[in-house]
C-alpha cells in the first residue's frame, strides 16, 4: 500500500494518471479499479478541505503510490498492457514468482510512483473479496468496498481513520451502491465472519471516538458520528450465520485477524 519514502507528486497529475490507466485498461479489455486514499479523494472532491483539515492530505502533494484491483482472468494481460503505455514491472518483484503470482508491481513511466495490482481479493488483516464487485463503480471500487478496505485493518493507523471520516462525511448510507455507502452489503459481508465483524465494528467505534480530537467543524463530527451509529446498528441487526455465532463464542481467546507482512518496495 502507500509508502512514505518516495517524494510525493502533484495531486492533479497523479489523479489524471490513475484515471488514464483505468480507462486505457478498459479499452484493452481489462478491468481495473482504484483502491485506497486515492479512491476516497476521487469520490469526495467537495470535501478536499476536510481532508486537508485532518492533515491527511496537504493539497499539492498528496499521494505517492497507486493501488488497483483487477480480476485474475486478466492476469496475463496486465504486464503487456502496462508496457504498452510505458509502465514497467518493478524489477525485484518481477524476479519473484511467489510475489508476482498474487500481486504485480510496476513503476510509473517517469519513475514518480509505484503501481500495485491485486487480483480479486485484498488479503490483509481480513480478506475483502472483489469477485463480481469491480463493475459496481468506476474508476474506483465501490464506496462500501472502500470502507471495508479501510476498516478491516486490525492495527489501524490514523491515516485510514481520517480517510474513513471523509468518506462517511461525504456520502449517505443506503441500500445501493449508487454514490452511497451500501450498508446492506456491508452487513451481509460481516454477518458470516465474526473476526471481520469484530475488527470493523471496533474500528468504526475507534473512528467515532477520535473525532473529538480533530480540529474540524462540530457539524462534520456530528454527521460522521450519527452515520457510524446507524451503520453499526445496521450491522448488528443483520441475522448472523451459525459459523459467526460459533466463532463469537470463542471471541478474543483465539486470534481473529491475520498478521500482515509488508512486501518490499
Amino acid at each position: 500500500m502507500e509508502s512514505n519514502h518516495k517524494p510525493p507528486i502533484s495531486s492533479p497529475y497523479f489523479l489524471n494518471e490513475a484515471r488514464m490507466i483505468v480507462d486505457k485498461a478498459a479499452a484493452a479489455g481489462i478491468t481495473l479499479r482504484i483502491l485506497g486514499a486515492v479512491a476516497v479523494s476521487m469520490h469526495s472532491p467537495e470535501f478536499a478541505a476536510l481532508h486537508q483539515s485532518l492533515e491527511r492530505i496537504k493539497g499539492a502533494t498528496d499521494f505517492t503510490d497507486l493501488d488497483v484491483m483487477g480480476y485474475s482472468k486478466d492476469r496475463a494481460k496486465i504486464e503487456p498492457f502496462f508496457k504498452s503505455i510505458g509502465i514497467t514491472p518493478e524489477p525485484r518483484a518481477r524476479r519473484s514468482p511467489a510475489i508476482w503470482a498474487y500481486r504485480q508491481m510496476y513503476m510509473e513511466r517517469n519513475g514518480n510512483f509505484h503501481i500495485d495490482v491485486f487480483f480479486e481479493k485484498l488479503e490483509m488483516s481480513h480478506t475483502v473479496d472483489f469477485t463480481h464487485r469491480l463493475e459496481v463503480d468506476h474508476p474506483t471500487i465501490s464506496l462500501a468496498d472502500i470502507l471495508l478496505e479501510k476498516m478491516q485493518i486490525h492495527h489501524i493507523n490514523e491515516k485510514d481513520i481520517k480517510d474513513t471520516i471523509v468518506l462517511v462525511r461525504a456520502h449517505s448510507l443506503g441500500s445501493s451502491d449508487k454514490d452511497v455507502v451500501n450498508e446492506d452489503y456491508i452487513a451481509k459481508v460481516l454477518c458470516d465472519d465474526w473476526g471481520f465483524y469484530h475488527t470493523v465494528t471496533n474500528n468504526l467505534q475507534k473512528t467515532k471516538l477520535l473525532l473529538d480530537g480533530y480540529a474540524i467543524p462540530q457539524s462534520d463530527k456530528d454527521n460522521v458520528s450519527s452515520k457510524i451509529d446507524r451503520l453499526v446498528n445496521r450491522i448488528e441487526s443483520e441475522p448472523k450465520s451459525m459459523r459467526f455465532k460459533m466463532r463469537a463464542r470463542v471471541g478474543e481467546k483465539k486470534k481473529w485477524y491475520n498478521e500482515v507482512d509488508e512486501t518490499f518496495r
